[in-house]
């Protein structure tokens, strides 16, 4: 059980003008750990009543980062830091920016708590440099960023936690799938929606040998096979499928498993990685094979009747009462009819 010194750490991220293009997307990166479940990301959530925490003291070396998918124009940075009781306030140390993500340069130093700064210039990364006389766990209380474009927030935060690999020169494989199931937590989300639903904020993630399947979730965790990885080391989408799982939590037996399964397949398959579902026979598919064929079917019924279909199918499994009317109410026709006619579409 850790110790939490008082800590509130949130970004806010300022809407760019209208000519600022799309906003861009920004990952908090820090070398220290996360305490308990103070994960990074509720540091770039917007919401003020979360915080991240860091687990220890920072070092010399230690910082906390936001880095940018791409530069932006940063019109102006502040960075206040300290609890409501001054804990964790950050008296010494740097605000830094860098063009290439790589290369920091100074851009304000810190006093009595805050930094502040107007690069007027493209950066690609800023962090904060506690340095060496740290007295205590950092706290951020707020990072306040005016840019062109704007910097999108993290709506869904989430951390994985890679705790347990068998196979040491597996982890930076792992490391590297974490932080791939993260960045699409808020797509899996977004497509998985309910009213009054919260995902899971923490996701431990391991790979173990002697597991006979590529990766199973089970709660809040979601454990991958050495061998499929390592001869695999390409199949990231089968732990966003899982990851899917996670946040799927359905209720009650009466959930068929061809469309649980159907319907994270969808998500993987049909939106995070559309290029990878591979080719089906249109003489034996059928619309309750399950997984990658399962998906193609649904897409089917979301782009030709009902666009929010598999948000309905999920709300349904999701509470606990699904029933196979759900097909007719979306669409007019049973399933079974739906799968025919599937199927006469994939002859042509």
């Amino acid at each position: 059980m850790h110790r939490l010194a008082p800590l509130l750490s949130w970004i806010i991220i300022l809407p760019a003008s209208a000519s600022g293009g799309d906003p861009v997307a920004a990952v908090v990166d820090s070398t220290l750990g996360t305490a308990g479940d103070r994960i990074r990301q509720y540091a770039f959530d917007g919401d003020d009543a979360t915080s991240y925490a860091t687990s220890a003291t920072p070092g010399e070396n230690d910082s906390v980062s936001l880095v940018f998918d791409e530069p932006v124009l940063v019109k102006s940075v502040e960075v206040r830091t300290g609890g409501p009781d001054g804990a964790g306030r950050l008296d010494v140390g740097s605000l830094e920016g860098s063009s290439d993500g790589k290369s920091f340069e100074r851009l304000a130093g810190f006093g009595d708590g805050l930094a502040k700064a107007e690069p007027g210039r493209a950066l690609r990364a800023i962090r904060v440099l506690p340095g060496k006389d740290a007295k205590g766990p950092l706290a951020v209380r707020e990072i306040v960023v005016d840019s062109e474009p704007a910097l999108k927030r993290f709506a869904y935060p989430v951390e994985v936690v890679v705790d347990e690999v068998d196979a040491p020169a597996m982890r930076g494989w792992a490391e590297n799938a974490a932080k791939a199931c993260e960045r699409s937590y808020g797509l899996i989300n977004e497509a998985l929606r309910s009213d009054g639903f919260r995902a899971a904020r923490v996701i431990r993630l391991s790979l173990k040998d002697g597991i006979d399947v590529p990766a199973f979730a089970s709660g809040n965790r979601i454990t991958g096979s050495v061998k499929w990885f390592q001869d695999h080391p390409d199949d990231v989408g089968a732990m966003i499928h899982e990851t899917t799982h996670v946040v799927q939590r359905y209720r009650g037996r009466g959930n068929p498993g061809w469309l649980v399964e159907g319907v994270a397949d969808y998500v993987r398959f049909i939106l995070y990685e559309p290029q990878n579902i591979g080719g089906l026979n249109p003489r034996t598919a059928r619309y309750d094979q399950s997984y990658r064929v399962t998906a193609r079917f649904l897409d089917y019924i979301n782009r030709k009747y009902d666009k929010e279909f598999v948000l309905k199918l999920n709300r349904a499994m999701r509470r606990g009462d699904y029933s196979d009317d759900l097909f007719k109410e979306s669409t007019g026709k049973s399933k079974a009819e739906l799968g025919e006619e599937w199927r006469a579409t994939l002859q042509k």
